[in-house]
């Protein structure tokens, strides 16, 4: 549903406006109040109850804060453990978290008989059942959900697609099967297996999964005095609609306290200068099996997860906001680093990592941005605009699914041009394992491979705002008007990232 206004996206927007002010003002008092204000009145709009919505958006304002969501079974106001909310940091995991009440226990994979269903002579659905769980009740389709194994063989054989395969909407999105159902029937995450790619929330329709925020922690910082920069991932193009152009997108940010803006796309010109080397010098003389890449963190933890004969083959280089990030801290060590980018992942990469410096401070969403524009009545398409020129084109375009491949393919053509480089790629964390499976079968020797968790790449992430297609319509055009077009060309290639 990304770029699709919902209910669900304007209550996780209100949120956001709400804590911010909350932050500009320092009114942590407050907070009991903010349901009220958010859900006015004494009808219900979206659940049976107004006060069912009420606690819901309480846990929600928990979760922007970056503390834990609170038990039904216990007695807490909305303000427990809110004396500790300066020094919240997103490593108390979980990131990703369900709202048990809010989850209206949605039912798992199964194949049902809809009124499409004409009671047909062939009945082919029963014919080619292996376990006979389908059969003709009163002149109707009938599967008998004890004995149904889901293959699927009635619904492909079904002439008028009368039987149709339900899912639940966030576990059918989430690519590493972490969605569970609790002892109520209710989305329970295995965080054993979640990998805080974050599709599950923009999956559910019914707001019932959120991740945590520091868009609170973010503005007290600024309010403190810290000098604070914005490091912006590339998928930012767009995201504030068509008026809003980087350059204005720029004086925007700056006029919400930030000290400056950086564009992340500079680690990704370094980061595939160093990817080129690393395929000219190791895989193609065969001394690395293959170079599979991504500027993902979720993907990078699956891969290594549950493929660990491919662990040593997934790249080793700093992702873009961490190479931003460590030369912009060596420049600025008393000032504080905000990455602001598309998705949750990259808040798991900066504050819980434990083999990786990411030299990162917070992490926001672009929704969360939109937040605190919001907050603070700014409109970032009415600003002159200031210059904008930190990339290259080709660094700019690690936004979207395949342009880590086009950069590294790039880079590597800039240095030998015969180079011949057989590439694979893949969206989604599904489709991410099948590739990997192929590699593991030894099927891809030799070739670069990218995955992003993302359907459509950093731009289909779950704090974006606009359809994924749009903004990777914007970054190419932004890509087209970049002078310097190549990793090479770029003035930071030679900064130092250690």
């Amino acid at each position: 549903m990304r770029g699709v206004f919902t209910p669900v996206t304007q209550v996780r927007r209100q949120v956001f406006v709400e804590v911010a002010k909350m932050a500009y003002e320092d009114s942590l008092d407050k907070i009991e109040e903010l349901p009220y204000k958010i859900i006015p009145g004494e009808v219900a709009n979206y659940r049976e109850s107004v006060f069912t919505e009420r606690a819901v958006i309480g846990e929600r304002i928990r979760l922007a804060l970056g503390l834990n969501p609170r038990k039904a079974n216990s007695p807490a106001p909305i303000s427990m453990g809110i004396e500790k909310v300066k020094d919240v940091k997103l490593s108390a995991l979980p990131l990703v978290n369900v709202i048990s009440f809010a989850c209206q226990g949605c039912p798992t994979n199964s194949l049902k008989v809809t009124d499409n269903c004409r009671g047909c002579l062939a009945h082919p659905c029963v014919s080619v059942c292996p376990v006979n769980a389908t059969s003709m009740i009163d002149g109707k389709s009938h599967i008998d959900q004890e004995k149904c194994i889901r293959c699927g063989r009635c619904k492909e054989a079904c002439p008028y697609n009368a039987i149709v395969q339900y899912d639940r909407p966030c576990a059918a999105a989430c690519g590493v099967d972490a969605i569970g159902s609790d002892e109520y029937g209710r989305a329970e995450i295995d965080y054993d297996k979640c990998v805080s790619c974050g599709q599950c929330i923009v999956a559910c329709p019914f707001g019932a999964i959120a991740d945590k925020s520091e868009i609170y922690q973010v503005i007290r910082s600024m309010q403190d005095g810290n000098d604070v920069y914005a490091l912006v991932a590339p998928a930012i193009v767009g995201q504030f609609g068509p008026l809003a152009t980087p350059e204005k997108i720029k004086a925007g940010i700056k006029a919400l306290g930030f000290k400056d803006v950086v564009e992340v796309a500079i680690g990704g010109d370094l980061g595939s200068i160093a990817e080129a080397n690393h395929f000219i010098h190791k895989i193609k003389t065969g001394e690395d099996k293959l170079l599979a890449t991504s500027c993902c963190p979720s993907w990078s933890v699956m891969a290594k997860r549950e493929f660990p004969e491919l662990a040593s083959c997934v790249s080793m280089e700093l992702t873009p906001m961490v190479a931003t990030a460590r030369i912009w801290k060596k420049e600025h060590p008393e000032a504080k680093m905000v990455f602001v980018g598309p998705c949750s992942a990259k808040k798991l990469e900066a504050s819980v990592r434990e083999s990786v410096r990411s030299d990162v401070d917070f992490v926001i969403t672009f929704e969360e941005l939109m937040g605190m524009f919001l907050a603070k009545g700014i409109e970032p398409g009415s600003f002159e605009g200031e210059e904008y020129n930190d990339a290259t084109a080709i660094g700019r375009g690690y936004a979207y699914a395949g342009g880590v491949t086009d950069a590294i393919l790039d880079s590597i053509h800039e240095i030998d041009p015969s180079i011949e480089v057989p590439c694979d790629r893949a969206e989604g964390l599904a489709e991410c394992k099948k590739m990997l499976t192929l590699a593991k079968a030894g099927k891809r020797d030799g070739y670069l491979l990218e995955g992003m968790a993302c359907p459509g790449g950093c731009v289909g992430g779950m704090g974006t705002i606009i359809a994924p297609n749009r903004t990777a319509a914007s970054i190419k055009k932004l890509q087209k008007d970049t002078p310097e077009k190549h990793a090479d060309e770029s003035k930071y290639k030679d900064c130092d990232v250690d």
